[in-house]
């Protein structure tokens, strides 16, 4: 099959392959939609290797049909047994940037009837990492005041959404007008471009109870400054470090009075079991939403998977609102 390898410069080319042998759980799927994650653009520089055992191909979600199931392949969450050429996306820990790839059957999801694929490739991993950090990890409330950092990213789309619909007050910051703008329409209260105003600034004087929840990506000094605008038994969930690894000025003072939890997460490294039931939990409860078009993919721009370069370098450039998905063709 063909892929897309780094080679030793770190440039990105089309190469050749054996089609992946599944495990009895698993289902073969022909890809048709990549979605292009920023853990790409790190594990292309060196910076994000694959999990041991996984492929160390690119690529951490898909679209597509399924082209063999194992024998132990169980029933979908629509209680039909998964078939040869039923439309999916899915979580992959890694060998998305393929014809073909292997998912464990129980980190699929059913394509919406009205989803096409490109709109598949670019649900899983921003929404279960908004759903993990939201739910599984900060256990958000309904009402709850609600920032999130980079609200126009693919996560921070994902994330406004799902905060709406528990009827949170969501606040957003971003890097333009347009951003800003996005986030808005999606739902958001207030959108803070970071560029002409300080966010603690901002929230100390439009939301003085501070937030009950913050998803930050950016990290480095922004740690302290989310520990500022916490509320009371507030929870920050850190998912990258945009910003860098360190922060030089911790006030643990504050964060012991506030009575504060900082997280830290990943979701690629999780166990298969892990997956599973994120997987499950978010349909329980939020698959229904986008069958019905109560939530929905952002999608910034689609490429070629040929132009997989320009993708790359829009995206680490942060002129993406929401998602970009590479088609495969």
């Amino acid at each position: 099959m063909k892929y897309i390898q780094v080679d030793n410069q770190q440039a990105l080319i089309f190469s050749q392959t054996d089609i992946p042998e599944i495990a009895s759980d698993e289902c073969l799927i022909k890809v048709k939609a990549i979605g292009v994650n920023r853990a790409d653009l790190l594990q292309r520089a060196g910076k994000y290797p694959a999990p041991v055992g996984e492929s160390t191909i690119l690529g951490l979600e898909v679209s597509g049909e399924i082209s063999q199931c194992g024998k132990d392949v169980s029933k979908n969450h629509l209680g039909k047994n998964w078939q040869l050429g039923d439309k999916v996306f899915g979580l992959v820990a890694g060998g998305g940037y393929a014809e073909y790839v292997k998912v464990k059957a129980a980190q699929l999801f059913s394509l919406p009837a009205n989803f096409t694929f490109e709109q598949g490739a670019a649900c899983a991993e921003v929404f279960l990492t908004a759903y993990q950090s939201l739910f599984s990890i900060a256990k958000l409330k309904n009402n709850s005041n609600v920032l999130i950092h980079a609200g126009a990213s693919g996560v921070g789309c994902a994330a406004i959404q799902l905060a709406k619909a528990k009827n949170c007050q969501v606040t957003v910051t971003v890097g333009s007008a347009l951003k800003a703008q996005t986030c808005i329409e999606l739902g958001a209260e207030s959108a803070i471009n970071y560029h002409e105003t300080d966010f603690v600034s901002w929230s100390k004087e439009n939301v003085a109870e501070g937030f009950d929840v913050i998803i930050d990506v950016i990290s480095g000094d922004y740690v302290a400054k989310n520990i500022n605008v916490a509320a009371l038994d507030g929870h920050v969930v850190m998912l990258a470090i945009l910003g860098g690894r360190f922060c030089d000025k911790l006030d643990v003072a504050k964060m012991l009075a506030k009575r504060l939890t900082l997280s830290a997460s990943t979701l690629r490294n999780r166990s298969d079991s892990y997956k599973a039931e994120l997987v499950a939990s978010f349909i329980a409860y939020f698959y229904q939403y986008l069958v019905e078009g109560k939530i929905k993919p952002i999608i910034d721009s689609i490429y070629p998977w040929r132009d997989v370069e320009q993708a790359h370098t829009k995206m680490a450039n942060n002129e993406n609102i929401g998602k970009l998905v590479l088609v495969v063709s």
